[in-house]
């Protein structure tokens, strides 16, 4: 059962708390966590892209030139692929790039993910975090005195003095247990949470 440090704002130790082996402890499997990095980044693409076919294209009503005696290929309208401004054969049109995959899977690769993050030493564990106002200075001196350079902050709840505060800092993703996701795990350098984040998180992971 891996064991990590509880920190204060001021980063003095005040406890030390055990993880739960399934949740943060889990096999790393590389695999899974491809498979849904390659999942989110699916579901995210918009697909609005268009262009026009044949049947779009404006003009082209009419023939160019009669079918024969002028020595030049036949052609019938204007608005053919193989003229400038003619229509795009096989072009993309709008579509949704989602695809399929089980929630186990999806489990799976969170926990590896965490497991990941606790193994290499990229996870802060807060006895609480609550701000007395909103300022960004106050999370900007939280990770200059835990000496990170970026990080994802994950609340147990909705706290609008945090996450209001972390908004505009460019280094700083702020999401709710619920939220949490194997990319934005893994695109932060490092995991800031507080005990009840991680109680939380193991509560939701864990059966």
């Amino acid at each position: 059962m891996p064991t990590i440090d509880v920190y204060n704002k001021n980063r003095e130790k005040v406890s030390e708390l055990n993880l739960s082996d399934e949740v943060f402890g889990a096999p790393i499997r590389e695999d899974l966590i491809h498979a849904v990095v390659r999942y989110q980044r699916a579901k995210a693409r918009q697909g609005t892209h268009k262009v026009k076919g044949r049947a779009e294209v404006r003009g082209g009503g009419r023939k160019p030139w009669k079918q024969k005696g002028t020595g030049r290929a036949r052609q019938g309208t204007i608005r053919a692929p193989q003229w400038r401004g003619g229509g795009v054969v096989h072009g993309p049109t709008p579509r949704s790039y989602a695809f399929k995959l089980n929630k186990k899977v999806r489990r799976a690769a969170l926990r590896g993910a965490l497991s990941q993050r606790v193994s290499t030493g990229a996870i802060i564990v807060l006895d609480e975090l609550d701000l007395p106002e909103i300022k960004t200075r106050q999370v900007a001196d939280l990770l200059k005195t835990f000496e990170v350079k970026d990080a994802l902050l994950v609340l147990p709840e909705k706290n609008d003095n945090v996450q209001l505060s972390a908004r505009n800092l460019p280094n700083v993703t702020t999401l709710l247990v619920e939220g949490v996701n194997v990319r934005d795990v893994l695109h932060r350098g490092n995991l800031i949470l507080t005990r009840a984040a991680i109680e939380a998180l193991a509560q939701r992971l864990g059966g």
